[in-house]
Formats: C-alpha cells, sequence, structure tokens
C-alpha cells in the first residue's frame, strides 16, 4: 500500500551527531605506551582519545576550561574526570612508577603529592621552597625566587626519587622516602625541561637561551656547579627557548636527540620546528603551526623486542596547532606518515564537495589500493580494537582543494578517514615550482648543492598550507561516474580535467583541447588571470585517477558548474561567460554557447577586479534610488492608486518580489548543468538532452544527437526558458512519468535501477533562489510552483532529491525534495506535488561558508546521513560565542544526545565536516 507523501513523523529526529576534523585549539597531549593509545585536550575543555584507526572516544568537562595537562594511569582502561583544586596554577604532572602517586608541580614552586585514583592530598608531604633553598649554597641564594616547577622526572632505575627542575635554572634530586635534597645542580640559565638517560647516570636539561646541558649524576660532593656539555645548536647569535628534549638510546649505539625550538632569533625566530639528532643525521622538521608537544613511540613488536638497555625508537609523534604529524624513525630519511583520523580538512582550504553513495565494490577496492600505495608504513599508534559492525554501503566523499589536490573520504561510518590524495598540480606549469621550465630540463646541481648545505637543515613537513602558491590551481568541481571510473575536475582558470583510474603507473602527455566560449564575439576583453600552462613532456601519473584529456575554457575563467554522462561519453562545463559540451571519446568540441549579455562587464574582469566594479555598482544603486524618489513625486495619482489597488491583490501570506534587473552583472555565470534522457521535440519520441540555467533566470534546453561509431554528436537548442523574476536559477532535474528522478548514467541499461517510466508525460524540475517551478514536457507549460521567497522571506541555495526508505516496509521509498536557504533552515517537499512537508533549523545563518558549502547524499534511509555539511567557520584565537541552546560541535566521532544539545556551547572552528542523519520512525501504511 503506497504511502500518500511522507508523514511529518518520519523527520522528527534530525539532529547534529558527529563533526569531524582536527580540534579546535589543542592544549596538551599524553601517550599511554601500555595500552598504545594518545590524548589530546582542547582549550574547550574536551578530551578525545585515539588508538588503532576506528578507535575514537571523547570526554567533555562540564565547564569551558582548557585542559592542560594529562596523564595517563598505566593498565586502566576506566573513564571518568575527577578534580583537585590548588591555589596556585598547576604547571607540570608526574605519575609515579607505582601508579599510586601523583605528584604536582605549581607556578608558586611547590610540589604536591596526591594519592590515586581518590585524588587526596598528603598531608605534611608537599615540598615548598623554603626547604629547598634552605639545603641551597649561600652565594646561590641571592634572596631570588627559584620561579614555577617547570620539569618533574622520575628516576629510571630508582623509584620514588624526583628531579625536579625550577625555572631559575636549578635542579633538585629529591628522595620521596626520606623526605631529604640527596643533589643539587646549580643551573644559572632558566630552564625549560628536563629528561633522564635511561640509566639514570645523566640527564639533559634544556634552556630559553636555545641550548641544552648534560649534566652527570655522582656520589659524593651534594652539589654540582657546571654541567659535563652545553651546546647552542643554533648558535651563536641568540636563539629562542628549547621549550622540550628528549633524549632516546638506540641499539646502533647512537642515542637520539629530539627537542623543539631552538632556531635563531633574528633568522629563523618565526620558524615552528622540531630537530632530530643521531650521530651525523641531523633534520630540522619544519611546520606551519606552532609545535604544542611531543612524544616518541617505542618499538612494541613482540616478535623483535628492543634490548631492556636501550629506548629503541619507532616514530616521534608531533602536536601542532593545527594538525597531527607522525615521523617515522626506523626508516632511512626518517619520512612521514599519513595519519588515519585528525585529518586537518582545512590542511589547504576546501573548495569545493562530492558525496558518492553505494560505491561499486571493484571501484572501492581500486581506489584503497591506490591509496595503499601512498601509505608505506604502518601506523604506529594501535590500542584498542574496532568493534563498530562493518558497513552496509561504501561512501566516499570527494573534497577539491585550492592547491589543486583532489581527497578521498571513507564516509561510511562514524570516522571519516583519508584513503586517497589526488594531485592536479603535475599537469600543469604553475607558479610553484618557477625552476621548473614548461620544457621540462634537469635541475641545476648549483641549486641543489646550496639546499644541501642550508643550515639549519630545514625540511617542510605536514600537509598544513593554507596559502597556495597558485590560486589558479584551486578546484572548483567535481563530478564522478561510479560505473565507468571517470572522475571530471574543473578549476580556477578554466581548467576541465578528464581522468581515468588506472591500476598501473604511467608516463605519458596529456592531451589539450582549447574551448572558445565567446565563440569571437566582440568588445569583450578578458582582464583577468592567464590560463595554466600544461606541461611539454611526458609526465609521471602514479597508480589512481590519471589525467586522459585537458579541456580549457576561453577565457579562463573559474568553472561554475560542470557534469558528466559517461554512457555518451559527453561532459558539459559552464563558467561565468557560457557553457560548452565536448565528447571526449572522439575528442572534439560539440557546443560552445556564450550566455553574456551586453553590460556583463564584470565577467570579464576575473575576481581581482572587483574593486572598481563594486563602487561602480553602488552608484548606479544611488543613481536608482533618487530617480525612483523624483519619478515618485511626479507621479499622478491616478497611477498611485491603481499601484495601490494591485498591491491589495497580493496575498496576505506572500511578500512581493521585485523582478531583478536584465542589466546586473554577472547575469550570464552559468549555475548549473544536467543531462537527461526525455522528450523535448515532441511527446512520442525522447533522446539525450542537456539543460542549462543561469544567473539571470534563463534555462537552455539543447536535444542532443548520439549516434554509434564513427559520426560525431550534434546539438539543437530545443527549448529556451526565460524566469519572469530573472532569479539566478540554482538547480534542475527532469522527471519520468511517476514523478521520479531519472536513473544516473550505466543504471538502468546493466539494470542497476530501474528503468523510468516512458509511457507518460516527463517534466522538468526547475528551482531558483526565489521558487520552485515544475513544467510539462515537451510544452514547457508551468504545472506546480511553491513561492519559498514570497512565503518564507528566504532565498534557496542548495537542492536536492533524496530518496527516503520506510522503517516498516524495507522495499518502499519515497523521493522528496530537500532545499537548504540562506536563513540555515532546510526546507522538504513531496513531488511533483511540491507540497510542503516539514522544516528545520540546520545551520546558523551567520555561517555563510557553511550553507554555500552543503551537499547533500541521494539517500537518507536508516543510520545513513542525509546531509554532509563543510563548514568554514573563521577562525579567531581565543575567542568563543554562546548560542544558547544550540549544538555543541564536537569532533571525530563525538556522539551527541539531547541534554548535551540543551546546555552546550559553540566554538569556531576552521573547517568541521557534519553529518546529519534521518531516524524515521514507523510509519503507519
Amino acid at each position: 500500500m503506497a504511502l500518500n507523501g511522507l508523514s511529518v513523523s518520519l523527520f522528527t529526529s534530525l539532529f547534529q551527531t558527529v563533526e569531524h576534523g582536527f580540534p579546535h585549539q589543542p592544549s596538551s597531549l599524553a601517550f599511554d605506551p601500555r595500552l598504545q593509545i594518545m590524548a589530546i585536550g582542547t582549550k574547550s575543555g574536551a578530551v578525545k582519545i585515539y588508538g588503532a584507526p576506528g578507535v575514537e572516544f571523547t570526554g567533555l568537562h562540564k565547564d569551558t576550561a582548557a585542559v592542560t595537562q594529562i596523564q595517563f594511569l598505566p593498565a586502566q582502561v576506566s573513564w571518568g574526570m575527577m578534580h583537585y583544586l590548588f591555589t596556585s596554577r598547576v604547571t607540570v604532572l608526574l605519575l609515579l612508577g607505582s601508579c599510586d602517586l601523583l605528584c604536582v608541580g605549581t607556578e608558586g614552586g611547590g610540589v604536591h603529592f596526591l594519592d590515586l585514583p581518590r585524588l587526596s592530598l598528603r598531608e605534611n608531604q608537599s615540598l615548598l621552597q623554603d626547604q629547598v633553598i634552605q639545603s641551597l649554597p649561600d652565594d646561590y641564594r641571592c634572596g631570588k625566587s627559584l620561579g614555577p616547577v617547570e620539569s618533574l622526572q622520575e628516576h629510571p632505575q630508582q623509584p620514588g626519587v624526583i628531579l625536579i627542575g625550577y625555572s631559575r635554572g636549578l635542579v633538585v634530586l629529591w628522595d620521596l622516602s626520606t623526605r631529604h635534597v640527596d643533589h643539587v645542580f646549580l643551573g644559572k640559565q632558566q630552564l625549560e625541561s628536563l629528561v633522564w638517560e635511561r640509566s639514570g647516570k645523566s640527564f639533559v636539561s634544556s634552556h630559553n637561551d636555545g641550548g641544552y646541558s648534560v649534566w652527570a649524576v655522582t656520589s659524593g660532593n651534594p652539589y654540582t656547579q657546571q654541567p659535563v656539555s652545553s651546546t647552542i645548536p643554533y648558535g651563536p647569535f641568540p636563539c629562542k627557548a628549547i621549550s622540550k628534549i628528549l633524549l632516546r638510546t638506540t641499539v646502533s649505539g647512537a642515542p637520539m636527540l629530539l627537542y623543539s625550538g631552538g632556531m635563531p632569533r633574528a633568522s629563523y625566530g618565526d620558524r615552528h620546528c622540531l630537530t632530530v639528532q643521531q650521530d651525523k643525521e641531523h633534520v630540522t622538521l619544519d611546520f606551519t603551526s606552532r609545535v604544542i608537544d611531543f612524544f616518541t613511540i617505542h618499538s612494541v613488536d613482540p616478535t623483535r623486542p628492543p634490548p631492556p638497555e636501550f629506548d629503541e625508537p619507532s616514530a616521534v609523534v608531533v602536536l601542532l596547532d593545527e594538525e597531527l604529524v607522525v615521523v617515522d624513525l626506523h626508516t632511512p630519511g626518517w619520512p612521514t606518515l599519513p595519519t588515519p583520523y585528525l585529518a586537518p580538512l582545512h590542511s589547504s582550504a576546501i573548495t569545493c564537495s562530492c558525496h558518492v553513495s553505494s560505491v561499486p565494490p571493484k571501484l572501492w577496492d581500486r581506489v584503497l589500493q591506490a591509496g595503499r600505495a601512498q601509505r608505506q608504513a604502518p601506523w604506529p599508534i594501535c590500542g584498542g580494537k574496532n568493534l563498530a559492525p562493518s558497513a552496509k554501503q561504501q561512501e566516499l566523499l570527494l573534497t577539491g582543494h585550492e592547491d589543486g589536490t583532489v581527497r578521498f573520504w571513507d564516509a561510511s561510518g562514524v570516522a571519516l578517514t583519508p584513503i586517497y590524495k589526488l594531485s592536479t598540480a603535475g599537469v600543469f606549469h604553475t607558479d610553484c615550482d618557477p625552476a621548473d621550465d614548461p620544457q621540462g630540463p634537469d635541475d641545476d646541481p648549483d641549486d641543489r648543492r646550496e639546499e644541501e648545505d642550508e643550515w639549519p637543515p630545514f625540511r617542510k613537513v605536514g600537509c598544513f598550507d593554507p596559502y597556495s602558491d597558485d590560486p589558479r590551481l584551486g578546484i572548483q568541481k567535481i563530478t564522478l561516474c561510479k560505473y565507468s571510473n571517470k572522475l571530471v575536475v574543473a578549476g580556477t582558470a578554466g581548467q576541465v580535467l578528464i581522468l581515468a583510474l588506472s591500476d598501473e603507473r604511467s608516463d605519458h602527455q596529456v592531451e589539450v583541447s582549447v574551448v572558445d566560449l565567446l565563440q569571437d564575439r566582440e568588445g569583450f576583453t578578458w582582464k583577468g588571470h592567464g590560463r595554466l600552462d600544461p606541461r611539454a613532456r611526458p609526465g609521471p601519473f602514479p597508480p589512481g585517477f590519471q589525467p586522459q584529456l585537458l579541456v580549457q575554457c576561453m577565457p579562463p575563467a573559474s568553472v561554475t558548474a560542470v557534469t558528466l554522462h559517461a554512457e555518451w561519453h559527453l561532459v558539459a562545463f559552464g563558467t561565468s561567460h557560457g557553457f560548452g559540451l565536448f565528447d571526449y571519446q572522439r575528442r572534439s568540441a560539440v557546443l560552445a554557447r556564450c550566455t553574456l549579455h551586453p553590460n556583463d562587464s564584470l565577467a570579464m574582469e576575473g575576481p581581482l577586479s572587483r574593486v572598481k566594479s563594486l563602487k561602480k555598482s553602488l552608484r548606479q544603486s544611488f543613481r536608482r534610488i533618487r530617480k525612483s524618489r523624483v519619478s515618485g513625486k511626479k507621479r499622478p495619482v491616478q497611477e498611485a492608486n491603481a499601484a495601490l489597488a494591485e498591491q491589495e491583490d497580493v496575498a496576505p501570506v506572500q511578500r512581493r518580489i521585485e523582478p531583478r534587473s536584465a542589466d546586473d552583472s554577472l547575469s550570464g555565470v552559468v549555475r548549473c548543468l544536467c543531462f537527461a534522457d526525455t522528450f523535448l521535440r515532441d511527446g512520442t519520441h525522447h533522446g539525450p538532452t542537456l539543460w542549462a540555467g543561469t544567473n539571470s533566470g534563463s534555462v537552455y534546453a539543447y536535444a542532443l544527437e548520439v549516434p554509434g561509431v564513427g559520426s560525431g554528436v550534434e546539438a539543437l537548442l530545443g527549448k529556451e526558458i526565460q524566469l519572469m523574476h530573472r532569479a539566478p536559477v540554482v538547480w534542475i532535474c527532469v522527471l519520468d512519468g511517476r514523478g521520479r528522478p531519472l536513473p544516473e548514467p550505466y543504471e538502468a541499461s546493466r539494470d542497476l535501477a530501474a528503468a523510468p517510466d516512458m509511457s507518460t508525460a516527463h517534466s522538468v524540475l526547475i528551482a531558483s533562489e526565489e521558487q520552485l517551478k515544475v513544467f510539462s514536457l515537451p510544452k514547457v507549460s508551468a504545472k506546480t510552483k511553491f513561492k519559498l521567497t514570497a512565503h518564507e522571506g528566504c532565498r534557496v541555495r542548495r537542492v536536492a532529491l533524496v530518496a527516503l526508505s520506510s522503517a516498516v516496509q524495507e522495499d518502499y521509498s519515497e523521493h522528496t525534495l530537500v532545499c537548504l536557504t540562506n536563513l540555515g533552515d532546510m526546507h522538504l517537499f513531496n513531488v511533483p506535488a511540491l507540497r510542503p512537508q516539514v522544516r528545520y533549523d540546520c545551520i546558523r545563518k551567520e555561517d555563510i561558508s557553511g550553507i554555500a558549502s552543503c551537499v547533500f547524499t541521494k539517500t537518507g534511509q536508516g543510520e545513513e546521513e542525509l546531509i554532509v555539511l563543510i563548514s568554514c567557520y573563521e577562525r579567531t584565537q581565543g575567542e568563543e560565542e554562546d548560542d544558547g541552546p544550540t549544538a555543541q560541535p564536537r569532533a571525530n566521532g563525538t556522539h551527541k544526545n539531547q541534554t548535551d544539545q540543551a546546555e552546550g556551547r559553540t566554538h569556531k572552528h576552521t573547517h568541521a565536516l557534519l553529518l546529519l542523519p534521518f531516524h524515521p520512525r514507523p510509519s503507519k501504511l
């Protein structure tokens, strides 16, 4: 029994569940070597736990307070948060090896001891500065305070013996059992951190002058005046502080030294670095954001355990402000490892996205295989086990970035996992590689020698790079055919790349075809950026998606729309000047249509010449206002009364919508493209068609002749529709005789979907910014419409048809029209009647970038996500805003409940990915 429209009760459980991405403002880091899990604390009070890929947990303090220190209790897997308040700020924590005592260093210079797990203070056990000062020589006291406690380190061979370092430079060896100072190291340089050598015979201290010192722990004299050695590695000029240092012993004999900071102030004071030294190997890892903390992971291979007297580090994990970087210390050259979680979505600005549902297993396996080739070593953090059931179907999320990369993400489950990265920069000669001539000469050996002799020996690591060297590489549109393995990527400089999936490495030259969208129209001169020059020599392309053809639009304006029909071997693309149709099998252009208006001068200036145009538009606006006032004074009373009577005819629930001028700038921008096999010429013969919608409310429908092998494709203009108010057309979809969208290419021919109804008349659904309207085909007469702007006072930003399945009857589903408005609310309509079903407040209306980058998925059944939103909140250090009862953003698999939503606080994120699922209730049939 069919449902007569979806019931509102099906949609009562739409809420935000997961937010992916790198945590906002991380503040602390910890690692448990036994459980092999890592913890990250943030300034908003969140504590996030990560283990093996898929193992993620999150805890959140009730109050917004920065997490500055984290300590794991070894072999403890319970989860909870307890608090103990100190009068002085906590600067450092140390958990003793016995796991029953926590040492707390404070800003006031005291060291306190808490019993675990109750966090009860041991009475009369605290070590205060006065007790330490009494053990110092008279010439060292000088009436100065020792400063805050900067470091606490337990002796590796003698439990209960603690090394205490004070900011002034003093280091004290304190025996907890006897409550006595065993040794005093009289350092004179401000202290930053301490680390023991594994045998306990020496330790290393780092200082604010950019140097580090090695101290010997000997018996006899209780005072040590000078260290064994002191080194300023990047001296002799003033250097920044070494904030943390680690010393690790290795089987090879030479110890490994790792420290953050220490750069020369004048030359590289703005660099964020971590140095790794071992014997003659010396590398300065150069990051693009601040180093917060780091730790090393020792080998945990049970078949090859290291000797007990050696640390033998296998990797170093570095937490930065904007990303997590892991460096493999076992592989020669110390390469970085791709992260399976905590991926910074904002590593390069996200410019577009595409969601692919129900990915065929063969395509999924080939993409995974291409991604594995980019990841050589296994992930070193392997604690826990992911017990989540495998996904019923595979989901892909593709994100395009400003640096010309396309990243593939596994969006099948709760975790969002990066699986493959495609770069399009290798096709072009760009501004970011000026030494690489388009003809491809070899690099100058002298340049390579200068790089090798550079000091410090910098090496750029990490993927966070918010600034693009050549913004023309930016990806604007992506479309993927999951049945033919064809990928189309369009960019900022008018480039349209057609790529095919290959399992083998290839060295070939990409073919280039140029399509002139102006068609030699006179009076138009492009003033924007130039096109990207393709490389003249064959280039190497690794396994994965490899470029086969480059279609270059001229003028090289940003591509605003693209669509692919792999079964017909056609790709259509649009810019601010018009749209084109290309047959990539025969390598020939089929159609080029210019959509420019004679007054569309702004379309010729490009994105970098908008200031003059803004001033011009402001002048024109003031002139129109002045003209309307003057004409209003001169208008006769009869005309005014007639206008008033006309206004009274408007329904009280609707707003009057003024038609837009045909002279508006950028009216020729192509907003959407659509292929369909439908009735355009008459009601008895159907065939391939191409539909295009523009910014001025124009819709062009072309009938296509797609013959067999031998002859080329032809395109003839069949219909041209002009919307009354000239509102921009944002979406076009052709519906079959049953009111359902047509299947995707290959779905009907391969019996992967039900064949469309060709026995009754089709219709076309056109969504503009102001209204939704259904036209009958082939006469193109209006059947029904819904004036969203007139009724709701909002404008349409994103539209999609979503198939919603019944929770009671698994084989029953209905298509629902979902649209997101500029106010951030989501409206659902049934089709083709366009009756409103339900409305949701989905996104804050202030989040303009989040609304503009919304992507709807094709299905919304059960636990599947309905909407994938990549939000681009502005990043502001230390800024918070209270949104009252709105949802609290969470990262990396954080589940939410209704209580959290009612008392949450919202923090601004750089890039986040939200999954909002539908949980349909059983409906009465």
